[in-house]
C-alpha cells in the first residue's frame, strides 16, 4: 500500500465526523474536441437532501476547520472553502441539490434510432447504455458500482446500473458541493482512488465509490489550483486533460499545448512545465517529472498490460490540407522521448513555421499514422474476456471527427492490433455516426471497459454513453 493511500485511509479512520459527508441518496431518475459543444437537451431534475441551491450546485461553504488526526493525505487549494472542509471530512453548509438526468422518453428514444445504422463486426451490437450530457472521458470504478464521466463544463457525472441489467438506472452529478473547472479527466487508481484531472488543478477522492452517494465527498488536492500549469498559460483552447496510474504506481496526465503551432518563445517555458507533453509524479502530487516531450494535444493514453509501456493519441496541426499532417497513435519505449512537435506537425510532415529549424535529435514517429484531422481522443486496452481472441490486448480508440476537414472524416471506434514485433496495424471498429450529407450524428469521446468485459463509448456530442458487447455469431 502506497504512503499516500496509507495517509488517506489513516484520515478517513482518525475521523469521527466522516458520517456528516452523507447524504440521503435521491431515487433514481424515472422513465466536441473541435469546441462544439454538447446538445445539452436531456432533460434534467433536481433530487436531493434539501432546498434548492444554485444552479452551479456550489452552496455557501461553512468557515474551515482544523485538519482531524492523522490527515496526511494532500493539501487544499487556496481559495476554495468547500475542498478545505471536505479535505477535513466535515460538510460544506447548504443544501446541495443533486441533478439527475432523465433516461428515457423521447430523447433516449432518439439516440436509440441513431445506433440501428451503426456498424459492427459481426457478432456485435450496441445499445444506449446512459443519457450524459456532454459526455467525455470515463473511468469505471474497481468495484464496478459507478463509473465517472467527465466533461468539459463544469460536472462530473456518476452513472450507476444498480440491476445489472447493462443498462444505467440513475445519472447524476458528483459532488455537486464542488465547483469544477473543465473536468474533462477522472481516472482510478487500482486502490480506488478517483483523480479528476481539471483544466488547472487535479483532485483525488479516496472511497469515491462509496461516499458518491452523498452531495459531500471525502476531497483532497493532489495538484492545488493554479500549480498544475502557470495560471498565465490557461486557455479555453485544449485544456481537456486526461490522467492514468502507471504501472508504476505515478500518476500520468497529459498537458495539451494551446496553440496550433507555438512561437519559439513559448517553448522554454512549454517544457519546463512539461506543456504540449505528457507528465508524471507520485500519487500525493510529488516528484513532478515531464515523462513525454513533443506533444501538441494529447487527449486519451494507456499503459500496455503486457510491457508496461505507454501509448497515447495526439492530434495534429491544422490548416495544411484535407489530407495532412495525419493523426497519430504514439509508443512510448522510455522516459524522457520527444514525439516532433512543432518541429513535426504530425508523422514526418514539418511545420510551416519550423520548417527552417533543427528538430531534435531521435524524434519518435508515430507507431501507427491516422486519417488526418479525425481527432484521435481517448483509448484503452482491451483486457477482457467477452471478446473475441484476436480483440484480446488490442487498442480501442475514438475518433472525434473532424471540425474543419471539407469532408468530415472520422466519429468512429478504431481497433489497434499490435503484432508480437512491435507493429501495429488499426482499422474501424464502430462507424456510422456520420451520415450521407456529411452531418455529424455523434461525436465519440472516449472508450472504457466494464468488468464484464464489454466497452463504454462516451459521446459529446449526442450527451450519451454507449455499451458495446459481443454476442457471437
Amino acid at each position: 500500500m502506497n504512503s499516500f493511500l496509507r495517509g488517506a485511509l489513516a484520515a478517513l479512520l482518525a475521523t469521527t465526523t466522516a458520517s456528516s459527508a452523507f447524504a440521503q441518496s435521491p431515487a433514481p431518475a424515472t422513465g466536441a474536441e473541435a469546441n462544439v459543444p454538447s446538445s445539452g437537451a436531456a432533460p434534467v431534475q433536481a433530487a436531493g437532501d434539501g432546498a434548492a441551491s444554485d444552479a452551479a450546485g456550489s452552496p455557501p461553504a461553512s468557515p474551515s476547520a482544523e485538519a482531524p488526526a492523522g490527515e496526511t493525505a494532500t493539501s487544499t487549494s487556496p481559495g476554495d472553502p468547500s475542498l478545505e472542509r471536505l479535505s477535513n471530512f466535515q460538510k460544506t453548509g447548504g443544501e446541495t441539490q443533486f441533478t439527475t438526468i432523465e433516461q428515457t422518453g423521447a430523447f433516449a428514444d432518439g439516440i436509440k434510432t441513431t445506433l440501428e445504422r451503426i456498424t459492427l463486426p459481426d457478432g456485435f451490437r450496441i445499445a444506449l447504455y446512459a443519457v450524459v450530457p456532454d459526455a467525455r472521458h470515463m473511468a469505471v470504478g474497481p468495484q464496478g458500482i459507478v463509473t465517472f464521466v467527465g466533461t468539459r463544463k463544469d460536472k462530473v457525472w456518476a452513472v450507476t446500473d444498480r440491476n445489472k441489467d447493462r443498462i444505467a438506472d440513475e445519472v447524476k452529478d458528483f459532488a455537486p458541493s464542488l465547483k469544477f473547472t473543465v473536468p474533462n479527466g477522472p481516472c482510478f487508481s487500482p486502490e480506488g482512488i478517483l483523480y479528476i484531472a481539471e483544466q488547472n488543478r487535479v483532485l483525488n477522492f479516496p472511497a469515491a465509490e462509496f461516499f458518491y452517494e452523498g452531495t459531500d465527498v471525502a476531497a483532497f488536492a493532489t495538484v492545488p489550483q493554479g500549480e498544475l500549469i502557470p495560471p498565465a498559460e490557461e486557455s479555453f483552447n485544449h485544456t481537456a486533460r486526461v490522467c492514468r496510474i502507471g504501472p508504476d504506481g505515478k500518476l500520468y496526465i497529459s498537458l495539451g499545448q494551446p496553440f496550433n503551432v507555438p512561437a519559439p518563445e513559448k517553448l522554454d517555458l512549454y517544457r519546463e512545465h512539461g506543456i504540449g507533453g505528457i507528465i508524471r509524479m507520485n500519487q500525493d502530487g510529488s516528484e513532478r517529472e515531464v515523462f513525454t516531450y513533443g506533444v501538441r494535444n494529447s487527449v486519451g493514453h494507456d499503459f500496455d498490460p503486457k510491457t508496461g509501456e505507454l501509448w497515447f493519441t495526439d492530434n495534429q496541426v491544422d490548416g495544411m490540407g484535407d489530407d495532412q499532417p495525419p493523426g497519430e497513435l504514439n509508443h512510448q519505449t522510455a522516459p524522457g522521448q520527444h514525439f516532433g512537435f512543432p518541429w513535426y506537425g504530425g508523422g514526418d510532415v514539418r511545420t510551416v513555421e519550423y520548417a527552417n529549424e533543427e528538430p531534435p535529435a531521435d524524434v519518435v514517429f508515430p507507431a501507427v499514422e491516422m486519417a488526418p484531422h479525425a481527432a484521435d481522443l481517448g483509448m484503452t486496452f482491451y483486457t477482457g474476456n467477452m471478446f473475441p481472441e484476436e480483440y484480446r490486448g488490442a487498442i480501442f480508440s475514438a475518433q472525434h471527427g473532424s471540425w474543419n476537414r471539407t469532408t468530415p472524416v472520422g466519429a468512429r471506434v478504431m481497433v489497434t492490433r499490435i503484432a508480437e514485433d512491435g507493429t501495429a496495424t488499426t482499422e474501424p471498429f464502430a462507424e456510422g455516426w456520420i451520415d450521407e450529407s456529411g452531418e455529424y450524428l455523434g461525436r465519440p469521446v472516449d472508450v472504457a471497459q466494464l468488468r464484464d468485459g464489454s466497452l463504454l463509448v462516451s459521446d459529446d456530442l449526442v450527451g450519451a454513453v454507449y455499451r458495446i458487447w459481443y454476442e457471437g455469431q
